[in-house]
Parts: C-alpha cells; structure tokens; sequence
C-alpha cells in the first residue's frame, strides 16, 4: 500500500493501534480527505447493523436500536499538511520507533491529531456487536473533512446543515487527543484587525509624514499590560488569553508607512457569547479602529448531564477545561453536551515529530466500550 492508495477495505479488527498507522498510511491533508473516506464507507457498509450516510468526505453511521439515550462519538479525518524539515518522522506513511508494528511509540502525521482517535471510533463500530453483546444506547458515528482549514469549509457544518436530523444526540464525544482525560467545553475564539494611519512620506524627511506603525504602540502597550482572566464555568477552570499574533505596515525601507494593522485573538471562556467578547476587546481597545474578522462560541462543559458524569465516572480521571477551539462548540450550538476525548498529547498535534503511544490508543478505545457496554 503507498501512502495515496487505500486498501478496498479496512480492517478494522485488527488491533486498533496497527489501524491507527494504517490511517496514517492513508495521506488524507485537508482536501485530499477522498481516499480516507472511500475506505471508512466501505468499511462500515459491510456492517449490517448500520444505517450510512455520505455527503462528500464526511460519513454518518448510525445504530437504529430503539435505546432511550443516544450518544455521538465524532473524528474530523484530514491532517495538516505534512512537515517539510528533512528527518521529520512525523509524516506519512507511519513509522514505529521500536521497528515492531503495535509496540511502543507510533509516528506520523495525525497519530494524535486526530486518527488515533479515528481509530478507537472504527474499532469501536466494528466490536461493539461481538459475542451477542449490545450497547446499552444507540450510536451515532460521525467522520468528517475539512476540519484543519477555515471553518466555511467545514465538513460536520455541512453536515449540520444537510444532514442536521441525523445528528439528533443527547451527548457527544469528540475523540480530539486529550491524553485520554475528559476535556469538557472549550473556549471561544475571536479575532480582530485593529488598523492605524499615517502619512507617507520619505524617511530621510520623516517629519513631513505621520507614521502609522508609530501609532500602533499604544495597542501593543494595552495588549501587554493586559491581564487575562481565569474563569470558573459549571466547575472547570478556563484560562483565557488575549494577544497580537501579526503585525503589518510599510512599504518600502526609505517610506513612513501611512497605515499599519495588528490582528488579534482573544480566547474567551464559555461564560461569554461572541458578542460579548468583541465589546470586551472594543473597550479595551477603545479609540482605534478595531474590526472582528472571525469569531466561533465555546461550549460550557456540560459534565451535570446524566450521560456525562456517566461517562468521567468510567474514565475515572478529574476532568478539565479544554482551553483551545474544538467541534464540541458546534455541538453545543445544537443542544448536546459535548466533551473532549481522545488518545494522545494535544500538544503534539501539528508537530514535525508528532506521535503517540500504542497503549493510549489501546486504553483510550478500552474506557469507551467499557461505558457503552453499560
């Protein structure tokens, strides 16, 4: 198999962490998610017990048991775009450390962001029926594209959009790498365009212009001094951030630049709308033109739902907040409580050495049949 073809159907019996380097194998970029996606529909369409549904890359499988409660396991499927440093080991096709396939550390692009977690979910499909056993809810799963890139292109949006009944839930699991501790939430994010202007002039008569990038030090100065909050949501701590992360002005090396524009994020608890951060950084920014570019809700935890504290109490871990942006946020916005979960350091996702350990996959899919066995 190369690393642009896929077998006509995965195995997903096999233990789930050789299925997660068999992913990996498959390289599925934001945008090149097809490949990836042909193989998991013919995968889980040989499961009878399955309804399924495509819409482009992005697959639904759901149980149609009659359970009272029904629960949504979900895996975005595309990567970032794999590393360009020579030696990276964090690419494509995967590379066990220890030269054993299923033993020790496994490398590769989206070993932990996010087909580690991909894997538990096909893993899970394709057992959960064995030996005469049932899970004691009906499941929806969900594997979707275009996770990695502007949040337009979307695909769990497109499936909220033209799918929206199937993704009827009462709780949800995103398998986003956690290192297989229960993230709930997350925090919301905006950002802004906060633009100064000048007069251009040449800089060997810098006092005939007005220089733009000048201009912009009060906003840097006020964005320094700022004190992020820690805020206590429905039992988690989120700790919010807010800062410059690009700075553009100029033209040329002997020009007083006449317009210079810092672009800001802030990320926000999910105690606050969008609406509500943008006039938190408007205040703060008060007297320089600030525009909002983008802004995506948090999602409160949602750990007081019966199928939450079900769900902490099987992985037996203190749960905490999930600081960066994730899809339980589109969960949410839908009504059902949503957590992170999944195996794998978070930190190492994107990476050029990003990689995970076979037992985290192992014990991550472990946890979850233990819950949905009930």
């Amino acid at each position: 198999m190369t690393a642009q073809s896929a077998p006509a159907l995965l195995d997903l019996r096999q233990d789930v962490a050789l299925l997660t380097a068999a992913l990996i194998d498959i390289n599925s970029v934001s945008g090149n998610e097809t490949v990836l996606a042909d193989a998991i529909e013919s995968a889980l369409r040989s499961i009878p017990v399955y309804e399924v549904v495509r819409d482009g890359d992005a697959i639904i499988a759901r149980t149609n048991l009659g359970h009272a409660e029904r629960v949504i396991l979900a895996g975005h499927l595309d990567t970032v775009p794999l590393p360009t440093t020579e030696g990276s080991r964090g690419t494509v096709p995967s590379q066990w450390e220890s030269g054993i396939p299923g033993e020790g550390v496994l490398y590769g692009r989206g070993t932990t962001d996010m087909k580690g977690g991909v894997a538990v979910q096909l893993a899970l499909a394709a057992t959960m029926f064995d030996a005469g056993a049932e899970p004691d809810k009906d499941v929806t799963f969900v594997f979707y594209d275009h996770e990695e890139v502007e949040a337009v292109k979307s695909g769990l949006g497109r499936l909220v959009r033209n799918h929206g009944e199937l993704l009827n839930g009462d709780f949800a699991i995103l398998l986003e790498p956690t290192d297989g501790t229960v993230e709930g939430g997350c925090n919301g994010t905006i950002r802004f365009e906060a633009s100064t202007t000048g007069e251009a002039a040449h800089s060997a008569r810098a006092w005939m212009g007005s220089n733009a990038i000048h201009a912009a030090a009060p906003i840097l100065a006020r964005l320094a001094a700022y004190e992020p909050q820690t805020i206590n949501v429905d039992g988690l701590d989120y700790r919010e951030s807010l800062n410059a992360v690009k700075i553009n002005g100029g033209t040329a090396g002997n020009v007083i630049p006449d317009r210079c524009v810092v672009e800001i994020n802030y990320r926000f608890a999910p105690d606050k709308t969008p609406d509500q951060a943008e006039a938190h950084v408007r205040e703060l920014l008060d007297g320089f033109d600030v525009v909002c570019t983008d802004a995506a809700a948090g999602a409160r935890p949602g750990l007081n739902h019966p199928a939450a504290a079900s769900f902490v109490a099987a992985v037996g871990a203190e749960p905490k907040p999930k600081y960066g942006w994730t899809d339980v946020a589109r969960f949410s916005e839908l009504g059902i409580p949503a957590v992170n979960f999944g195996p794998g350091d978070a930190l190492l996702a994107h990476k050029d050495d990003e990689h995970v350990d076979a037992d985290a996959i192992r014990e991550c899919l472990h946890a979850l049949r233990t819950w949905l066995a009930g």
